[in-house]
């Protein structure tokens, strides 16, 4: 039995697949509405045979953007536009997914195709907004960045209740999983480390501190979902700077997750700084987030998502036979090939006729293939695919 391609269930969800499609910013929303660019987006991966489609990073509230291009859910209005994207990825026999934030100290920036710098007067002239992001302390992200306002425990209120419109919206839209991200510096994550986090109240210090109000919107967000709902979290699970957050801390965390009700750990890592600091201690390679999926499914007790640089079926199938972690989140690797997911079912033999291809597709595919099937020619194309990806 090939792991990749059997089913799992979360609540009252069952994935066709352990393919997921990473949550991946696109920046190209209008006033925190999405576009038509959107539904393309989103519905090719969908018709490319993954089990989870991820919306990208969709923002709680206005000043929670990262950029003026984020997609949001802050009001009603925007419900419609989502609703027509969980349609185009669910005809095609996925789950929709979509992925929740704020940016905390790192809003207000330019999107990231064109430079993820300050907004500069130009960009103001053109009509990109501009703002004084939030965050726990009033320390910038880093060089570029503007100086966050600390939020007031008012505030933080604010945060949360915007965090639970948001995620009513999102089942309201239909989708099938909400995922909250604590990851990469954005605000909750930045709770959680101390490179970012210098409060002295009861949201900052200790570990136990620093966790309560990513735990408080969790608790909250959990108990406004309906039951069969699958709630994840995606972390950073090492902040790659000595003194930041590490791995240790995460599965703590993901214990305490686990008590709330969060289904899966989608484990990333990194994503945060401090002024004049770099992610020393990062060494990229295929897999190199993998390990901490691993020890937070085993340590804490929890479903995982591994993810970074997962380019092969054969590394994904190995990863999940090896039982470190329980999905595989794929983000670059399916820009390059949206039908990842189908080829790698022609990889292990699992689609003799192209059965698992939309049917649009399947009788070209099946007349093509098996002509070249009888002439011994091979259609795994993914080793030309790995190849020029990397």
């Amino acid at each position: 039995m090939v792991k990749l391609f059997e089913s799992i269930a979360f609540r009252g969800v069952e994935l066709g697949n352990r393919i997921v499609v990473s949550p991946m910013g696109m920046y190209s929303a209008d006033n925190g509405y999405v576009t038509p660019f959107h539904l393309v987006h989103y519905g090719k991966f969908a018709m490319g045979g993954a089990g989870l489609v991820f919306v990208e990073q969709t923002s709680v509230s206005r000043k929670g953007r990262i950029t003026n291009g984020d997609p949001g859910l802050w009001e009603d209005g925007q419900i419609d536009g989502m609703r027509q994207i969980v349609h185009v990825i669910k005809s095609q026999g996925s789950k929709a997914a979509i992925q929740i934030n704020h940016g905390g100290r790192k809003s207000s920036q330019q999107r990231a195709f064109r430079g993820n710098s300050h907004l500069t007067d130009r960009d103001i002239e053109m009509g990109e907004e501009t703002w004084v992001p939030t965050g726990p302390s009033d320390v910038a992200f880093s060089d570029g960045f503007q100086t966050p306002i600390p939020l007031s425990k008012d505030g933080l209120t604010g945060v949360r209740d915007a965090f639970v419109a948001t995620a009513r919206r999102a089942v309201l839209a239909g989708f099938d999983v909400i995922e909250l991200h604590m990851a990469h510096g954005y605000l909750l994550q930045s709770f959680l480390s101390p490179l970012a986090n210098f409060r002295t109240d009861e949201y900052g210090g200790s570990l136990e501190n620093r966790m309560r109000f990513p735990l408080e919107v969790t608790r909250a967000v959990r108990a406004a979902l309906p039951s069969a709902t699958p709630l994840f979290v995606r972390i950073s699970a090492t902040d790659w700077i000595d003194g930041g957050w590490e791995i240790e801390d995460s599965i703590v965390f993901s214990r305490k997750l686990k008590e709330l009700g969060v289904d899966l750990v989608d484990c990333s890592t990194g994503g945060n700084l401090r002024a004049g600091s770099t992610n020393a201690n990062l060494g990229r390679g295929p897999g190199y987030q993998v390990p901490f999926a691993e020890r937070i499914r085993h340590e804490a007790a929890i479903a995982t998502g591994a993810v970074g640089m997962i380019r092969t079926p054969d590394f994904a199938e190995k990863i999940l036979q090896d039982g470190r972690a329980d999905l595989i989140f794929m983000a670059r690797q399916m820009l390059f090939d949206p039908f990842w997911a189908l080829h790698a079912a022609e990889h292990f033999g699992l689609t003799g006729n192209f059965e698992k291809w939309p049917e649009q597709y399947a009788w070209w595919l099946a007349k093509w293939g098996g002509a070249l099937r009888a002439n011994g020619e091979s259609l795994d194309g993914l080793e030309r695919y790995r190849e020029a990806a990397e």
